[in-house]
């Protein structure tokens, strides 16, 4: 790695991970620009790009691994007692309670996967195949929808917003939150275009929602009445697409009989949308010749999450909105995200697992209940559950009942300081990363980045913390036993491939561990130091099996190789490509091999959902007196990102994560814009700034994610910036199938604070944000 100069990497602050390229000087990132040469995102650049010197450079960082005092404090102590005693700890709580009692929370944060691997593979090679994860606090309705209709959990859609003419958006806000690649472009794209039309449901006027053809302002947690409402008005103008759902889809006489008893003007009445205006959406809908449907966690965080997932999937496929250019697809892996457990349960709880996942909801009841499977240890590798689990009371009581609570991460996060021991990582900017948010079609990309900056002193990559750890419990055989295997990797890759079967066949107890076999064996073989992403070469050989002519059309001149070695290939680019590269490039009538049902069709009758749809109750719409404001908790804003960013000084603009209110609430309350009140749920309360936003229905108010976060000040004081939303959130508030948070929908009122307390607040703010 150079001392200086323009590297190529990702950004890491959402999921779309755009290629950039960071300018380091004496070894810190001081500029980004976007990298023209990325094949997905072709140098577009948000604004929160630009800010990720504020990630990798702050005064949180960890530079020791640390072992918590019994009166709360941590000693530093040094890598090897690290390991032996963790390792030591880990080994006992095995033997007395089985792997089955420790969980993983976590395995790689945003735009930080290359070390999930290493972190599943230790934790079942202990005997735990539990995890949880920010997945599992957001989409895993989605996907038990797609599992029905689909025929797999990892069957996922991704939207053609490049080719569509109508674009409809729901619960969604791509100007600031993105969500595909280079949103803001696509979406002047279709303001300037009078031939293509944006179509939003949100109860805020968003920034995309102002530059709608039509916006439906639905009422918060009304969106399942809307979204039946506009089906049922579409079959009852005779406008599905017929032909597509007799050639491609069965179940539609169990779903049509199901949407006739739809009684529309009261649906529409409930989600508080003139019936006007949902005719209007049928035209537009009708009028359309390619839609594509763009969701976010407006609605797979809002009330009824898991049926809104279903209603959404039915308004693509009854209008034939799937299979063709500008429509929604399926897309294709380099390895799936998240994985297919159909019926499989979670005994503590009873709860489904869906996705290989289990709900950041049931984790304090997976903790703290008498079941003799009860987790008695968890593993947390970037990722912050005191902050970003609903309940923050139950969280942090969970945490501090384990046997035994370790976190790696890079910084002192508020989960971290409630751990029995915390592992200082290397940043994502300091070690070779990748990212499996891989969701286009009709070409599919992955991108390998090498580390752009040195580690910090002190810090280790992921792989290296789990080889010492994995080595110190007998779960990996040593760098000698190792070396025969590493040898062959030098020699050629079909002499390679047979050395690991033999090598796993004699030490079967490494299968758990592969990856880190792969790490220490073709991971020496692999340039620019990318060691890390050895484990991507299986990946790679699956891949070209399922999907031999598209990665052929992807790899272009270098797919003119044999079947057998066209994995190799694949690997081969996907390494050596610092600004990424194309791994699948699919035709459209492909899309129905990616269909895992025998008959390639969509099976739309989902009878669970089809009965809850019959139950829902229009009175349900409206809000409880008691707590008459809808919170949506966790909004994306201009300034704001992920838990890993942690340094105030990093935002720009709105430094205390606002409480946006409408006007005429906030002169209800009898407060004034900018000033302190206190938001209170039954869960909790927590003091934040007001500030008026007309965007906003009435009764309506609106939070950020990514603050809540403590931070350290030059004199080592630590203190708190913004809310600390899920003091406010209960995780009873959930879907009934996947435990799914309505965070979007969190019942509250307002106070306006004595004078006293408020200057309290107000003090502290301007401690936190001159220091």
């Amino acid at each position: 790695m150079s001392s200086a100069g323009w590297k190529k990497t990702a950004c890491n602050i959402c999921y779309v991970n755009c290629g950039v390229e960071v300018l380091v000087e004496d070894g810190r990132l001081t500029k980004v620009r976007g990298d023209r040469d990325n094949p997905k995102s072709k140098g577009y650049l948000c604004n929160k790009a630009a800010r990720i010197p504020f990630y990798a450079h702050h005064r949180d960082r960890l530079t020791t691994p640390l072992r918590r005092r019994p009166d709360g404090g941590f000693d530093a102590i040094d890598w090897d007692t690290a390991i032996a005693e963790i390792a030591a700890r880990l080994r006992d709580v095995v033997e007395r309670h089985g792997g089955k009692s420790i969980a993983l929370y976590g395995g790689g944060g945003q735009g930080n996967h290359a070390g999930g691997a290493y972190a599943t593979g230790f934790l079942r090679a202990l005997g735990s195949r539990h995890v949880f994860n920010a997945l599992s606090q957001e989409k895993t309705g989605d996907f038990w929808v797609n599992g029905h209709l689909f025929g797999s959990q990892t069957c996922h859609t991704a939207e053609d917003v490049h080719h569509c003419d109508l674009l409809f958006v729901i619960g969604a806000n791509p100007w600031i939150a993105h969500g595909f690649p280079n949103a803001r472009d696509h979406l002047n794209q279709i303001r300037k275009d009078p031939a293509r039309k944006l179509i939003v449901i949100d109860p805020r006027r968003t920034e995309t929602a102002e530059m709608a053809d039509l916006h439906l302002a639905v009422r918060p947690g009304a969106d399942a009445f809307l979204l039946g409402a506009i089906l049922a008005t579409l079959l009852r103008r005779d406008a599905l697409d017929l032909e597509f759902i007799s050639a491609h889809t069965t179940g539609f006489g169990e779903v049509k009989d199901a949407l006739l008893r739809i009684p529309v003007a009261d649906w529409a009445a409930a989600a508080d949308i003139p019936l006007d205006q949902i005719e209007r959406c049928a035209d537009m809908i009708g009028e359309a010749k390619a839609m594509t449907v763009r969701v976010e966690l407006g609605i797979q965080q809002g009330v009824h999450s898991t049926l809104n997932s279903y209603l959404e999937k039915l308004l693509i496929m009854l209008t034939g909105s799937f299979g063709r250019p500008g429509t929604n697809q399926l897309h294709s892996w380099l390895m799936p995200l998240w994985g297919n457990s159909p019926n499989q349960k979670f005994a503590p709880t009873d709860t489904e697992v869906i996705g290989g996942l289990l709900p950041p909801n049931i984790f304090p009841q997976a903790v703290l209940n008498d079941h003799p499977d009860r987790l008695r240890a968890v593993w947390i590798d970037s990722s912050n559950p005191a902050n970003t689990a609903a309940n923050t009371a139950e969280v942090e009581k969970a945490l501090a009942a384990v046997d035994l609570c370790v976190v790696v991460d890079v910084a002192m996060t508020e989960t971290a300081q409630l751990a029995h021991y915390v592992l200082p990582a290397s940043s994502q900017y300091e070690k070779t990363e990748f990212t499996l948010f891989n969701f286009e079609f009709p070409k599919n990309f992955f991108h390998v980045r090498s580390g752009a900056v040195p580690p910090l002193q002190g810090t280790l990559p992921e792989p290296e913390i789990y080889t010492r750890l994995a080595r110190a419990l007998g779960l990996l055989p040593g760098d000698k036993a190792l070396a025969p295997l590493r040898e062959a990797a030098f020699q050629s890759r079909p002499g390679f491939a047979q050395a690991l079967r033999a090598f796993m066949s004699a030490n079967p107890q490494s299968s758990a561990v592969g990856a880190l076999v792969l790490y220490h064996t073709l991971g020496a073989t692999l340039p620019d130091g990318t060691a890390a992403a050895a484990p991507l070469w299986q990946a790679a050989q699956a891949c070209a099996k399922r999907s031999p002519g598209a990665v052929r059309r992807a790899l272009g001149s270098d797919g003119n190789v044999p079947d057998a070695g066209l994995g190799d290939a694949l690997f081969d680019v996907i390494v050596d490509k610092r600004s990424g590269v194309a791994i699948t490039e699919h035709g459209y009538e492909d899309v129905w091999s990616l269909i895992s049902h025998p008959d390639r069709k969509v099976h739309l009758a989902i009878v669970p959902l089809l009965e809850w749809l019959s139950r829902l109750d229009p009175a349900t719409a409206q809000r409880p007196r008691d707590y008459p404001f809808v919170l949506a908790a966790g909004q994306r804003r201009m300034f704001n990102a992920n838990q890993i960013f942690r340094d105030p000084a990093w935002r720009r603009d709105d430094p205390d994560g606002a409480l946006l209110i409408n006007t005429h609430d906030l002169n209800e309350l009898g407060a004034s814009d900018g000033e302190w009140i206190a938001v209170q749920s039954p869960t909790g309360r927590i003091v934040v700034r007001c500030k008026v936003d007309d965007s906003l229905r009435r009764g309506q108010l609106a939070l950020p994610h990514g603050y809540g976060q403590s931070y350290p000040t030059r004199a080592g004081e630590r203190l708190n910036n913004g809310p600390r939303i899920n003091a406010l959130t209960d995780s009873e508030n959930c879907d009934p199938i996947a435990a799914t948070p309505y965070h979007k929908h969190v019942a509250v009122r307002l106070e306006r604070l004595p004078q006293k307390e408020a200057a309290v607040f107000e003090e502290r703010s301007q401690r936190i944000h001159t220091t």
